[in-house]
C-alpha cells in the first residue's frame, strides 16, 4: 500500500470507530478482510488510528471537524507533513481537500488542547495541579512496552539474552527488578520463544511496581480478588513463589488463566464462587480495582472518550465496595494491596483515607502514585494492614 493508501484506510477506520464501533475489533476485522494488507501496512494503518484517537479533540479542533478526514489532516500536520501530499485522489488515496477544509477552529480551549473532556479537565487541574498540563501532553503519545521477567524460571539478563537472539532488543528498567523495556522489535514478541516458554510477559512496569513492592517473604494464603485476565495473578505467582488463588466477579475474563499459568509453570488455583468472611482468613488480598483508566489512555484512548461523571461516580462506590468486601477477608496482621491504573485522587488517595477513617483497624504501610512517563503508564498502589 501506499502511503496515502494507509492513510485512506485509517479515515475510513476511524469514522467507523467515531460512530460507537470498538477500535481493536474495528482494526481487527479490517485486517481480515483485506488480506492485501501487509504487516507493515497494518501496523502503519493502526499507528494512524491510535495517534488520532489519543488527540482526538485537538486534532478535531486543528483539522475543524470530528471526522476522519479531519483528524488525519491535524495528524499529517502535527509530523510535519503536507496533507495536500496524501489527499490526491490519485489511486487509493483520499479524496481532495475541499476549499476550507482543515480549518482551525477559531478558539481551541484548554480541555481541547490537553485532549480530555471538559468535564474532566477541572478535576485533572485540582488533583494534578502544576503537571495537569503535562501528563495530559504524556497521555497523548504512544505508550513505551515493557515485560515482565518470570523469576521463576530465568533471570532479566537471561530473558534479555534469549529476546536479543530473536532480534528483540530490550533495556533493563531503572527501578522495576523484574521489567524490561522493549526497544526494537514489540511486534514480534507474541511470536517469540521467550515468549511462548514462559520466560517473559507483557506488562506495564508501573503495574509491576505494584508486586515487586511485597516483600518476597510474604506468606500465604495470597488472593487475587479482582484477578481478570490473571496478569497480576501470575505477577505474584513468581514474585511470591507460592499458591495464588484467583477470583473474579466476571469469572470469564478468567477463561486463558490456565493456559498462561501453564506457559509460566505458575500455580493458580481458580475460583468459581467468592471467598466468604467467615472462611480462612488471607494473609495477603491483592485488588486491582475496576476504575477509570486515565493513566494508561495511552494504550486505550476510546476510555477517555467514553467516560462519563456518572460513570466515574459508579466506579468509585463500586471501589468502595469492593475494598469493603475484599478487606474482611484478610487475617488479623495481614495486607491487603489496592490497585488501579488511574491518576485521579477520588480513585486513589481518598479513597484509601476515607476506608481508613471508617475502620480504624486498618493501616496504610505505603503507597505510591505514578503518572504516565518513558518509564510506564499511570498506576497507584496502596499497602494496607490489619491490627
Amino acid at each position: 500500500m501506499t502511503p496515502a493508501a494507509r492513510v485512506q484506510a485509517a479515515i475510513t477506520l476511524l469514522d467507523l470507530i467515531l460512530s460507537g464501533e470498538s477500535a481493536e475489533k474495528t482494526l481487527t476485522r479490517w485486517g481480515r478482510q483485506n488480506r492485501y494488507a501487509g504487516s507493515k501496512d497494518r501496523a502503519a494503518i493502526r499507528d494512524w488510528v491510535y495517534d488520532a484517537l489519543r488527540c482526538r479533540r485537538s486534532y478535531a479542533a486543528w483539522g475543524g471537524a470530528e471526522t476522519g478526514r479531519a483528524l488525519l489532516i491535524a495528524a499529517l500536520r502535527r509530523q510535519n507533513l503536507d496533507p495536500q501530499d496524501y489527499f490526491t485522489a490519485q489511486g487509493y488515496a483520499p479524496s481532495l481537500l475541499a476549499a476550507e477544509e482543515g480549518k482551525a477552529k477559531a478558539h481551541i480551549s484548554a480541555a481541547e488542547q490537553a485532549d480530555l473532556p471538559d468535564w474532566l479537565w477541572p478535576i485533572w487541574q485540582q488533583d494534578l495541579g502544576e503537571d495537569a498540563d503535562s501528563i495530559a501532553e504524556n497521555l497523548r503519545a504512544r505508550a513505551p512496552v515493557f515485560l515482565r521477567v518470570n523469576l521463576t524460571l530465568t533471570t532479566r539478563d537471561e530473558a534479555a539474552e534469549a529476546l536479543r537472539k530473536e532480534k528483540i532488543i530490550t533495556a533493563s528498567h531503572a527501578f522495576v527488578e523484574t521489567a524490561l523495556q522493549v526497544l526494537e522489535g514489540a511486534r514480534k514478541i507474541k511470536t517469540s520463544q521467550a515468549y511462548e516458554a514462559g520466560l517473559v510477559e507483557l506488562q506495564d512496569a508501573s503495574s509491576q511496581a505494584s508486586i515487586t513492592v511485597l516483600p518476597r517473604e510474604t506468606a500465604g494464603p495470597v488472593l487475587d480478588y479482582c484477578a481478570g485476565g490473571g496478569g497480576k495473578t501470575l505477577a505474584l505467582a513468581a514474585w511470591l513463589k507460592q499458591p495464588i488463588f484467583a477470583f473474579d466477579s466476571a469469572g470469564d475474563r478468567m477463561r486463558d488463566l490456565p493456559i498462561r499459568a501453564a506457559r509460566a509453570q505458575a500455580e493458580v488455583v481458580l475460583l468459581d464462587q467468592p471467598p466468604f468472611a467467615d472462611g480462612p482468613a488471607q494473609n495477603l488480598v491483592f485488588c486491582d480495582m475496576p476504575c477509570s483508566g486515565s493513566g494508561v489512555w495511552r494504550r486505550d484512548p476510546s476510555g477517555k472518550w467514553t467516560l462519563t461523571a456518572a460513570r466515574l461516580r459508579d466506579l468509585q462506590n463500586l471501589q468502595s465496595e469492593i475494598l469493603g468486601q475484599a478487606s474482611a477477608l484478610v487475617a488479623s496482621g495481614g495486607m491487603l494491596l489496592y490497585a488501579t491504573c488511574s491518576v485521579l485522587k477520588c480513585e486513589n488517595s481518598d479513597q484509601i483515607e476515607s476506608f481508613i477513617a471508617g475502620n480504624p483497624s486498618w493501616s496504610c504501610l505505603n503507597s505510591k502514585q505514578f503518572f504516565p512517563s518513558n518509564q510506564g503508564d499511570g498506576f497507584y498502589y496502596a499497602v494496607l494492614q490489619k491490627d
